[in-house]
């Protein structure tokens, strides 16, 4: 009977922690060079997630470029077609830099300009810990919104591609690297 009874409490606190326990909106990039999937942190970054998720429902991310990629730095998308062209984005929106996340290995955050509030579709993967990047009293820095949960091989894998110059463009993949496709997961 009292082992009944602490199974019965194991399995009521177990399910009271899943109740309190936010989910996380997953996203699938599928890429010419494997799949990645990302869970974004609506908590933390909620108007980062709702503008990344208007461009992925949108279909946005379809077929545009990785267009920079540094070792032991970062890979860039989410803003460039083939041959460099770039795709015309939304408005710009608020950073949210100062929300806890930090800029850790395998983290998605978003690219901007020198302006700490031009964010709006490129994104980025650290490929390892850059804390440079985050945010500091006084000085905004760049907006994580989530992880990668799956796939970080494939992050890896696109880090070591071959790059050049294209245009006025650096650090560009000498050979395409594609988003096929960005969506949802259910």
């Amino acid at each position: 009977m009292k082992k009944l009874l602490l199974t019965f409490l194991f399995t009521l606190v177990s399910f009271s922690c899943l109740a309190n326990t936010p989910s996380e909106t997953q996203v699938l990039l599928k890429t010419s060079m494997g799949d990645i999937t990302l869970a974004l942190n609506e908590k933390a970054a909620p108007k980062t997630v709702a503008n990344f998720l208007r461009y992925v429902d949108s279909g946005f991310y379809n077929n545009t470029l990785f267009h920079r990629v540094i070792p032991d730095f970062m890979i860039q998308g989410g803003g460039f077609e083939k041959e460099m062209a770039e795709k015309t984005t939304q408005a710009p929106i608020a950073n949210e830099s100062m929300n806890g996340l930090k800029n850790l290995k395998g983290t998605i955050a978003m690219a901007r300009t020198s302006d700490p509030d031009s964010a709006t579709a490129q994104f980025f993967i650290n490929l390892v810990d850059n804390t440079f990047l985050n945010s500091n009293v006084g000085k905004p820095g760049y907006a994580v919104f989530g992880k990668v949960i799956k796939g970080m091989e494939v992050v890896e894998r696109i880090a070591q591609v071959s790059t050049g110059e294209r245009g006025m463009h650096q650090d560009v993949p000498a050979q395409d690297v594609i988003i096929l496709s960005a969506k949802r997961l259910p």
